[in-house]
């Protein structure tokens, strides 16, 4: 953070955010500034703030090493207020990965019986920052609010493990889940996987592995703003790539720090826009507006759908990229993690169907 953020204390930057977003709108909206208007859109005003605020500190979410960067990531999490979203039970675990167990963390909301539905969870963070504390909060919110146990997965991280070790972590995460269903407590014919961001990519990839190499499938993907394309710059990351949390200059970061051999942006491991989806399960997916990954994740949603998949595509217009872990203080993105929670649990208590179904949905938030 600058100096002089710095030398406030965690407590009160949180005491300071909790009060600045009570404020009246109106009161918000001064501070704020004028709306922004983009692609004939308009940002949503608490998100504005909470840029404005961002502006206040002298961090990206790539800035300086991978160290530094993912200290950055954990002590902002500490910034946010409200409480853990309960009353749900948190057991840590491992799980078989790629090379070698992998931490995890299973979360069975209050009362949840035996034989329910599981969401295999990925974290998001560019495939180098995120673990299982960063998206903690969002696990709890998904389990209570889609009413099914979730299996957050601590994958290895580049650059010390570069692409593929992640994808094979996750594979094997989801694998385990599927032979250890009755230990899990959940039905194995109902295991999702699901992520944001680079988590999403891992879902993805996760989910046409499984299609392509045979054995179980997963029943379901939640796909949050998700990362799915390597190769191509689209136009939404020229029109949001600079001011709006996610940059231009965190996706080349991220990318460089993952992606270290030639040719490794081209493989469907990483860049699942450019495989063969048909045979993919079931998937939601959701885009934000003003989000660089937005139009790669509409074109992800449509070639699903071109391949027979069934799929539901939701772009929140005012929401920015990282909005699942930002609902405390965005209202406009509780509603939208909520919606994909309604989603994971609909798509979990459906058959699957051959009919397919693409519903680019725009909600006014």
């Amino acid at each position: 953070m600058s100096t002089l953020i710095s030398k406030v204390p965690p407590s009160a930057q949180r005491a300071t955010l909790r009060t600045l977003f009570a404020l009246p709108k109106i009161a918000r909206r001064r501070i704020a500034g004028r709306p922004v208007r983009i692609d004939g859109l308009e940002l949503d005003l608490d998100a504005q703030l909470l840029l404005k605020m961002q502006k206040l500190t002298d961090r990206d979410l790539a800035s300086g090493t991978p160290e530094e960067a993912r200290a950055a990531l954990e002590e902002s999490r500490s910034l946010l207020p409200g409480d853990p979203i309960e009353p749900v039970a948190v057991r840590d675990l491992q799980v078989p990965g790629g090379a070698g167990p992998r931490d995890a963390r299973l979360y069975t909301p209050d009362g949840l019986a035996e034989g329910s539905g599981l969401l295999v969870y990925f974290h998001g963070g560019g495939w180098v920052i995120g673990s299982l504390d960063t998206h903690d909060n969002l696990c709890r919110l998904l389990a209570v609010e889609a009413g099914v146990r979730v299996l957050s997965v601590d994958y290895r991280l580049a650059p010390e493990h570069p692409f593929p070790a992640a994808p094979a972590d996750a594979l094997a995460a989801f694998r385990y889940a599927t032979t250890n269903s009755d230990e899990l407590g959940v039905d194995a014919s109902r295991i999702a996987v699901g992520g944001d961001s680079a988590g999403g990519n891992l879902a993805a990839v996760t989910s046409y592995q499984a299609a392509r190499g045979g054995g179980p499938l997963p029943a379901f993907q939640l796909l949050i703003y998700p990362a799915v394309d390597g190769t191509v710059r689209r136009r939404s990351r020229e029109l949001f790539g600079d001011g709006f949390f996610l940059t231009d200059a965190d996706m080349t970061w991220f990318l460089d720090q993952y992606a270290a051999a030639p040719g490794d942006v081209s493989d469907p491991r990483l860049s699942p826009l450019l495989g063969d989806l048909s045979g993919m399960p079931p998937a939601y997916l959701a885009t934000a507006g003003f989000d660089p990954l937005r139009d790669e994740g509409e074109a992800f949603a449509k070639k699903l759908a071109e391949a027979g998949v069934p799929v539901v595509a939701r772009r929140f217009d005012s929401l920015i990229h990282g909005y699942a872990n930002l609902f405390p203080v965005i209202p406009a993105g509780r509603a939208a993690v909520l919606d994909a929670a309604s989603a994971l649990r609909t798509g979990l208590q459906l058959r699957p169907r051959t009919t397919t179904h693409y519903d680019l949905f725009r909600p006014t938030t």
